[in-house]
């Protein structure tokens, strides 16, 4: 039998979202479009992800715009911005720093590392050694770096935005479990429609060609992005407070524990979602209320982001997954249960 999804947010008690938050998040998405073509959804995530200070993981194949679209929301609000590229080859102090020895004073004087910043793109997650993906649990979980003996707080607000090409095997080392925990959303990119890449090949012929030095080189879309922000740190903070104004009833706790429960008890699931998912879904459906303009949660936000938030932290068994049954498949299932309705792309909603 199915679950009974009307919801007592239908009569929400609510704080009324400030005008001038639904005007800052509609700045940002019109800015964003002029450089991303499509990819709604994509943008949605992002955005949630930095108004609840959680982390997200971005799955897709090269070239569909993922460090694109996390550069040009760097510049569209005044934020700190970092990019590391992970190799195998690098070392832990790479990203977090180190102690360098002052021979003058001979003394310690520390060094910090990129990850000191708002905005931390991690370029190609999944090709760093497991060493240096558990250097990053520290920071991803408590806000906090230890260098030597001590722990320094990273800036606030802080976001772990990473990519990771989930079809190339070669040279990549795969995300441990605990480290996947820490996202609070994974995104899986898909191709943009025959109209938006069209879009994309006529933006692309305007791009032009600059003249540098004595030479000439063709722009890309990096070099087209608007360096005038869209908005200040003080807009995305009210948009964080805006957030924790968001109404959840009792009855959406409910569904989202009983989703959250059924994947621990399924029989196709060796390793079932935890407790952070719950929190994840709770935190990222009020963000999605809010960019929606809505001061409360529908069933529609647990069915949008049940994929991006429960996928990454579930493990099949080898039986089910020999048998060609998938994570997509399962919450499916499990879904419908609730009343949804798969698309054919993988998604589920409403």
């Amino acid at each position: 039998m199915g679950v009974n999804m009307v919801d007592s947010s239908s009569h929400p008690v609510g704080v009324a979202i400030p005008p001038e938050t639904l005007a800052f998040i509609e700045r940002v998405r019109e800015r964003i479009a002029t450089v991303v073509v499509g990819q709604d959804v994509v943008v949605e995530r992002v955005l949630i992800a930095l108004f609840t200070s959680g982390h997200l993981l971005l799955q897709g194949v090269p070239g569909l715009a993922k460090t694109l679209l996390v550069s040009v929301l760097a510049k569209t609000i005044e934020l700190g911005f970092k990019r590391v590229q992970f190799t195998v080859d690098l070392l832990p102090g790479d990203i977090l720093g180190s102690e360098i020895l002052d021979q003058r004073t001979n003394e310690f004087i520390t060094h910090r590392g990129p990850i000191f910043t708002n905005l931390l793109l991690a370029d190609e997650i999944n090709r760093a050694a497991p060493k240096v993906q558990s250097a990053l649990l520290e920071a991803m979980q408590e806000r906090k770096v230890t260098i030597g003996n001590v722990t320094h707080s990273l800036p606030a607000p802080f976001v772990v935005i990473a990519t990771q090409n989930p079809i190339e095997q070669s040279g990549t080392f795969e995300l441990p479990e605990a480290q996947l925990d820490r996202f609070l959303l994974c995104h899986r990119f898909h191709y943009p429609e025959p109209e938006e890449e069209k879009e994309i090949l006529r933006r692309n012929m305007r791009l032009g060609v600059r003249r540098e030095d004595r030479g000439a080189v063709a722009n890309s879309e990096f070099d087209v992005l608007s360096q005038e922000p869209v908005g200040s740190t003080d807009d995305l903070i009210r948009a964080m407070e805006a957030v924790h104004d968001i109404h959840v009833s009792e009855t959406f706790i409910d569904h989202v524990v009983s989703l959250v429960n059924r994947t621990r008890e399924h029989p196709a699931v060796e390793l079932g979602c935890s407790p952070r998912a719950g929190i994840a879904l709770i935190k990222a459906s009020r963000a999605r209320a809010l960019i929606h303009g809505r001061n409360y949660v529908i069933p529609a936000d647990l069915f949008a982001l049940a994929e991006d938030a429960l996928l990454h932290r579930m493990r099949l068994t080898y039986e089910s997954l020999a048998e060609g049954y998938s994570g997509v498949d399962l919450l499916k299932s499990l879904l419908h249960e609730f009343g949804a309705n798969p698309q054919r792309n993988g998604h589920v909603h409403v």
